[in-house]
């Protein structure tokens, strides 16, 4: 582990995260718990949107601690969902993944150790249900060799915008449109105005969804009815003539 720049933090679910000194944030939300948050935030409202498809393609934004991938592969397990998944994730830190084989884990992830174990010796895991692929560099980059419309689920779980700005741009939001398959869902925790603005200058529609006590962003390619609450961006700019999308500097 890179004491340097991580150190281990309890969270109120019993599943450990770290504190990056790097960004000056969480990686999870101590209050809400790791693994808790992936689910809420991210799987659950992704999976009951996608509830009768049977393989599922998720751009992983970025792969962190894993927890979100493996917070996945939890929940089809003990679900017994009948589902294939391909995961895809980005992450700009390369010995934090190698760290991940020591990393204490809670023990809902008991079963998928040796996933764990191959994902941090090898950037990669594949079985007939499992296909992960971790790609170690800027996601910024990744993404354009990505293929177009492959993408179901999209979670957007990088650090805030204050420290991963161009992570939340309109621009970066162009990008990940291109990757978005028709029905796609992008999950994100951040509610900010201006972050919604750049999804929705992107072509994409907002919805609001309080999964628990805390609201997400669920962003999609086109009007739904399945989940959350849509939110008029449109309406929004015309309340608010000070709030602007997030754009990438010009240097």
């Amino acid at each position: 582990m890179q004491n340097n720049i991580n150190s281990i933090v309890a969270t109120k679910d019993g599943s450990n995260t770290l504190f990056s000194k790097l960004y000056n944030q969480h990686y999870h939300n101590p209050d809400d718990g790791a693994i808790n948050e992936a689910l809420s935030k991210h799987i659950i409202p992704a999976f009951t949107f996608h509830k009768d498809k049977k393989e599922l393609t998720i751009l992983d934004i970025c792969f962190g601690i894993g927890y979100n991938t493996f917070s996945t592969i939890y929940y089809v397990l003990q679900n017994n969902l009948d589902i294939k998944l391909n995961i895809y994730s980005p992450e700009l830190d390369g010995k934090l993944v190698n760290s991940l084989d020591s990393f204490d884990f809670p023990k809902e992830f008991e079963n998928i150790k040796h996933i764990i174990k191959s994902v941090a010796q090898t950037g990669q895991y594949k079985d007939d249900k499992i296909n992960i692929e971790i790609y170690i560099g800027d996601a910024r980059m990744h993404i354009k060799g990505l293929n177009l419309d492959s993408f179901d689920i999209v979670y957007q779980d990088a650090f805030s915008s204050d420290v991963n700005f161009e992570l939340w741009t309109k621009e970066y939001f162009d990008d990940i449109y291109k990757l978005c398959k028709d029905d796609c869902v992008m999950s994100s925790y951040a509610i900010a105005t201006p972050i919604r603005l750049s999804m929705n200058e992107a072509s994409f529609y907002i919805y609001e969804h309080r999964p628990l006590k805390r609201k997400i962003t669920l962003a999609f390619k086109q009007k739904q009815e399945t989940i959350g609450k849509f939110v008029d961006m449109d309406l929004k700019k015309q309340r608010n003539k000070e709030a602007v999308a997030l754009y990438d500097k010009v240097v």
